[in-house]
């Protein structure tokens, strides 16, 4: 199985679950703690981007490097991600 397969089959896995739990379970199996509170405080980013609120303020919030908050920025302005994912929650 290719790469591009095998990350194909991680996102049917996730895709497939059917609640935060199993999600829980999943994620502290296949992650490190640290690798879920990195992604979490992602996510958390670019909901305070989105908030309007300023590049120094979401660092001062968050525990994020200037340069991954710039990231985090090019997709929230130009990707589908995170503006699908978090408008509607």
């Amino acid at each position: 199985m290719g790469k591009n397969e095998k990350i194909a089959a991680l996102y049917r896995i996730i895709a497939d679950l059917d609640s935060a739990e199993e999600c829980e379970l999943l994620f502290e199996d296949l992650c490190t703690k640290k690798e879920v509170e990195k992604m979490a405080e992602r996510l958390y980013a670019a909901k305070l981007l989105m908030e309007g609120k300023t590049y120094n303020q979401v660092i001062a919030e968050t525990d994020i490097s200037s340069a991954t908050l710039s990231r985090i920025s090019r997709c929230v302005q130009y990707g589908e991600g995170y503006t699908k994912v978090l408008k509607e929650k």
